[in-house]
C-alpha cells in the first residue's frame, strides 16, 4: 500500500482537525440521543407504574440514560468515520487531479501499459510524437509504436524487467532506441521505464522524449570534427607541398640562374685578366644582365604566387582579374570575371582572393572544364562570389552526405565560416559545377 502523498492545499480551514471541526455537532447529537432515551425510559416507567414491586422498576431511567449515552457515542463515532472517509476521498481526488495535470502538461511522452503491454494511458505529448490520439492508442499493443524489427526484443526486455522487481530503469543504454509514428516514419528516442503493482497485476509506465534534434546535432558535430581533422591534415600537407614547391623553384630556377651568373663572372674575370678587347667584354656583360633580369622576374613570380602585389596595391577585383588571366595562361582554362568595383576591407579581399584561387584550382583538378566564370556582386550587406564552370559536374553528393570530401571545398567552407558567411553548392552530372559563397563585407571586430 503506497503512502498517501501530502496535500498541496495550505488553506487553514482545510488543515483544521476533523475532531475540532465537528465537536459542537457531535455534542448536540449525543445530548439528543441521551435525552431521547431518558424520555423513553420515563415513558416506560409510567407504563409500568402499577408494577412498583418490581425490583427493576427504579432502574428503568438509569438504563434509559445509559442506553442513550451508548447510542450517542455510537452515532458520534459513525459520523466521524464518515467525515474522515469523505476527507480522504477528497484528498485522493485532489491528488489524482494534480497527477493528471502533471501528466497532461509534461514535456515528455508518458505511456502506461498493463501486463499484456496494452496501452492504458497516452498523454498529449505522446499524441503529438506518435500522431495517434489517446482514444485511438488506448487498447493497442505497445509494439504498434515500435519498428517491426525491434518489437520482439522490446517485449522480451519489458517481460524480464517485470521479473527483476526493479522499480525503474533507463532504457537504451546499449543502443539507440527508435519509435514509430503513425505514418510509418521512425525517430530516435531516449526512455525510462518503471513498474507498479495493481490489484494483482503490474503496470509499466514509459517516459520518453524525441531526440531527433540532439542526434542531428551530434552527427553534425561528428562530421565537423572529421572535416576539421581532414582540413588540418590537408593544411599540413599543403604547407609541406608549398615548401617543396618553393624549394624546387629556388633550386631549379634561381639556383641555376645564379650558378650561370657565377660562371659568367668567372669567364669575365679571366677575359679581363687576358686583356680581351672591350667589345667582347661588353657582350659578356650584356648576357649577364639578361640572366639577372630573368632571375629578378623569377623572384617576382615566386613572390606573386605567395601573395600577389596587386592585392595590396589595387584591391580585390584587379587581383582576381590577374588571377583569372594567370590561370588562362598556365592551364588554358578560359576564365572570365564579371565584377562590381567594390572596395572591401583587406581581410575580406584576401579571403575572396583565396576562395576564388582555390575554386579555380578545383576546376583544373576535377572539373575537366574549358571555361569558367567568376562573378562578384552584392546582396545587401553581403559580398557574393559565384564560380561556375562547364565541366562534368559532381556525380556524387558533396561531403555533407559522406560520399565525397574535397579538402579544397572544406577550406572554402572554413574561410566563409570564419567571416560569418555560408557556402552553397549546385551541381549535376554533365551540367557543370556552381559554387556560391556569401559573407558580410564589413567584419567589424570579428576575430
Amino acid at each position: 500500500m503506497s503512502q498517501q502523498a501530502p496535500s498541496l492545499d495550505t488553506h487553514p480551514r482545510r488543515l483544521a482537525s476533523p475532531h475540532a471541526r465537528w465537536r459542537a455537532a457531535d455534542v448536540a447529537v449525543g445530548l439528543s440521543a441521551v435525552l431521547l432515551c431518558v424520555g423513553l425510559a420515563y415513558l416506560l416507567q409510567a407504563v409500568v407504574e402499577r408494577y412498583r414491586n418490581l425490583v427493576l422498576g427504579p432502574m428503568v431511567p438509569v438504563l434509559g440514560a445509559g442506553s442513550g449515552l451508548l447510542l450517542g457515542l455510537y452515532l458520534i463515532r459513525m459520523r466521524r468515520l464518515r467525515q474522515t472517509a469523505a476527507d480522504n476521498l477528497q484528498r485522493v481526488a485532489e491528488s489524482e487531479a494534480r497527477l493528471a495535470g502533471i501528466i497532461r502538461s509534461s514535456m515528455e511522452a508518458i505511456i502506461t501499459v498493463d501486463s499484456e503491454q496494452r496501452v492504458l494511458l497516452f498523454n498529449p505529448m505522446a499524441e503529438s510524437l506518435f500522431a495517434w490520439t489517446a482514444a485511438e492508442a488506448i487498447g493497442r499493443k505497445l509494439g504498434d509504436f515500435i519498428p517491426q524489427r525491434f518489437r520482439a526484443v522490446h517485449e522480451e526486455h519489458v517481460r524480464r524487467f517485470g521479473i527483476t522487481g526493479v522499480s525503474e530503469r533507463q532504457m537504451g543504454t546499449q543502443r539507440t532506441l527508435r519509435a514509430l509514428r503513425r505514418d510509418g516514419s521512425e525517430f530516435p528516442i531516449e526512455a525510462s521505464i518503471s513498474q507498479t503493482s495493481d490489484r494483482g497485476g503490474k503496470l509499466y509506465t514509459v517516459m520518453l522524449r524525441d531526440t531527433t534534434e540532439r542526434v542531428r546535432a551530434e552527427e553534425a558535430l561528428h562530421r565537423s570534427r572529421e572535416e576539421l581533422e581532414q582540413l588540418s591534415d590537408g593544411i599540413l600537407t599543403a604547407r609541406e607541398e608549398e615548401k617543396r614547391r618553393i624549394a624546387r623553384e629556388l633550386h631549379d630556377d634561381l639556383g641555376q640562374r645564379l650558378s650561370a651568373l657565377k660562371m659568367d663572372l668567372a669567364m669575365l674575370e679571366a677575359d679581363v685578366a687576358e686583356g680581351r678587347n672591350a667589345a667582347g667584354l661588353s657582350k659578356e656583360i650584356a648576357a649577364m644582365h639578361s640572366v639577372i633580369d630573368d632571375t629578378v622576374a623569377s623572384v617576382r613570380r615566386i613572390a606573386t604566387d605567395l601573395r600577389p602585389a596587386l592585392l595590396d596595391e589595387l584591391g580585390m577585383v584587379p587581383a582576381i582579374e590577374w588571377l583569372a588571366n594567370d590561370f588562362s595562361n598556365r592551364y588554358g582554362l578560359a576564365v572570365s570575371v564579371v565584377a562590381e568595383d567594390d572596395e572591401v576591407p583587406e581581410k575580406v579581399a584576401v579571403a575572396a582572393f583565396r576562395i576564388v584561387q582555390e575554386a579555380l584550382s578545383n576546376v583544373i583538378r576535377h572539373a575537366d572544364a574549358s571555361r569558367a566564370t567568376v562573378s562578384i556582386g552584392s546582396e545587401g550587406p553581403m559580398l557574393r562570389l559565384e564560380i561556375h564552370d562547364d565541366g562534368t559536374g559532381w556525380k556524387e553528393r558533396p561531403a555533407g552526405d559522406g560520399q565525397r570530401k574535397s579538402l579544397g571545398l572544406l577550406g572554402i567552407r572554413e574561410r566563409a565560416r570564419l567571416l560569418g558567411g555560408d557556402v552553397l553548392v549546385q551541381s549535376a552530372p554533365g551540367e557543370g559545377f556552381r559554387l556560391i559563397v556569401r559573407f558580410p563585407r564589413e567584419q567589424g571586430d570579428r576575430a
